[in-house]
């Protein structure tokens, strides 16, 4: 994947999952060996592949920013997919089962890997112009069935993988659409906005990749704003567990409320703001403050939320004002700008912004 990186500036990639740490924390310390055992393993190989992440990029460098989209054809840009299969085994890319154009294969999980893949590749190219995540035609890069019951998903900077999940509370994490959306948008922050992995800028880059999944899932459904469930990871969870998802955008905090993952902690607004050092900073907590005020946003404006409400988003994210350590009354006052820039000071979009950032407890800058 490195043959379309330029020299110049550089990013921070960061290693990002779909699980956030607190929940496989919180389910790692059950009675139950048969709940805790693929809890604690799956967070001993995150912080594994965490640690890789970090090493490698100290020992070869940063990693290089997207270069400028090559010029090509509209026609001839299309998505360079690969996906690869772990076997169950924590080597990584693991064997290559199928390519860009190719059939589909006999495993269900590598043919929705490629699927999600192209399905993230036509919204940002179809929508926003954007030739894949680095904005230059990067090849898409995705293993399947890595290691052993586990129970996550994750963007390493370079790639995506996916675990089969435990079987008892996880399903096969290539079954949302969404929760690959997400991770690749890590993607497109990382070669764009850079926001850093901590903090306020950490819960932005996490909320930028739900927005962003959210969609994904539905564009390729062909949902409106009012149609969508507005659900991170619906369907990830297995029957034994009482929640819908990992993730409310339209209510934080209501995505699950079960036994043993205990209770989505997300909070909605700003005076709910959780100040915590675990999870560098709570990014996958605080997110749902601006999850939220792009939902209110999306529902103000109505029609398809990929159209209005994500133009202003993705505008902002590659609009080159952000710096990576934007906070969140930052981010408010560049989505406030970015509105007015593409529909006008005083327009229904430039007002529709200003409000949800209220509406949230955000008071943009």
């Amino acid at each position: 994947m490195n043959a379309h990186r330029a020299h110049s500036p550089q990013t921070h990639p960061v290693f990002c999952t779909i699980v956030p740490p607190h929940l496989l924390d919180q389910v790692s310390r059950n009675s139950d060996e048969v709940l805790s055992r693929p809890a604690r393993r799956t967070l001993e190989r995150d912080a594994t592949q965490r640690t890789r992440r970090q090493i490698t990029t100290v020992r070869h460098g940063l990693l290089s920013a997207a270069p400028v989209a090559p010029d090509i054809d509209p026609a001839d840009r299309k998505p360079q997919r690969t996906i690869s299969d772990a076997e169950n085994k924590e080597t990584l890319p693991g064997k290559t089962v199928r390519e860009e154009g190719s059939e589909p294969v006999q495993d269900a999980s590598a043919n929705r890997a490629y699927a999600g893949l192209g399905a993230t590749f036509e919204l940002f190219l179809s929508v926003y112009d954007r030739y894949s995540i680095d904005g230059a035609g990067l090849a898409l890069d995705a293993t399947v069935h890595y290691g052993e019951e586990y129970a996550n998903a994750f963007w390493d900077g370079e790639r995506m993988v996916f675990g089969d999940g435990d079987g008892e509370l996880f399903r096969d994490f290539t079954l949302p659409v969404d929760v690959i959306g997400h991770e690749l948008t890590h993607g497109v922050t990382q070669y764009s906005a850079n926001l850093e992995y901590q903090g306020q800028s950490g819960a932005l880059n996490e909320s930028v990749s739900d927005v962003f999944g959210a969609l994904i899932k539905q564009h390729s459904l062909g949902q409106s704003a009012q149609d969508a469930d507005w659900l991170i990871g619906s369907g990830l969870f297995t029957d034994r567990v009482e929640g819908q998802a990992l993730r409310s955008m339209k209510a934080p905090g209501t995505a699950y409320h079960d036994d043993v993952l205990g209770k989505d902690p997300q909070p909605a607004k700003m005076e709910d703001y959780v100040n915590t050092g675990a999870d560098n900073g709570g990014v996958h907590i605080n997110s749902g403050i601006p999850n939220h005020a792009f939902y209110t946003l999306a529902m103000e404006l109505g029609g398809n939320a990929w159209e209005r409400a994500g133009q202003i988003w993705y505008d902002t994210l590659t609009g080159g004002s952000l710096q990576p350590d934007t906070d969140f009354a930052t981010f408010a006052t560049a989505t406030t700008e970015a509105a007015k820039s593409r529909y006008g000071d005083g327009s229904d979009e430039h007002e529709a912004v200003r409000k949800c950032w209220s509406e949230v407890g955000v008071t943009a800058r």
